[in-house]
């Protein structure tokens, strides 16, 4: 199984369809997880600093990272303990890679 923590920006919702305009990547990050979640064989887990601050104060990673670069380092990725993508979401291409497995269902047109 592969874990893949996110952690996010403050943000009122992780559905990206909240405020004025929806935002696209959030919309499918959305769906992957979901997608991924729903199927069992990996999981997705999402942290927002706004719902979830005591996971960024317990994982050491993220703290040594946010006090050296700041909240524009987020969104950032960890891949089964190690950190793979800072600055950005995954692309449904890297989703597919870190998971391997086939993504196509969750793809949001």
């Amino acid at each position: 199984m592969v874990k893949i923590q996110i952690f996010e920006e403050a943000m009122c919702c992780a559905t990206g369809v909240c405020g004025p305009s929806v935002n696209k990547i959030l919309v499918q990050t959305t769906a992957i997880q979901r997608h991924v979640n729903a199927n069992g064989k990996n999981l997705i887990i999402r942290r927002n600093l706004t719902q979830n601050p005591d996971a960024f104060a317990r994982n050491h990673q993220i703290q040594a990272l946010l006090e050296k670069y700041g909240i524009e380092i987020l969104p950032i990725t960890i891949v089964d303990g190690i950190i793979t993508k800072q600055g950005g979401y995954p692309t449904f291409q890297e989703f597919s890679n870190y998971l391997h497995q086939d993504l196509s269902r969750a793809r949001v047109h």
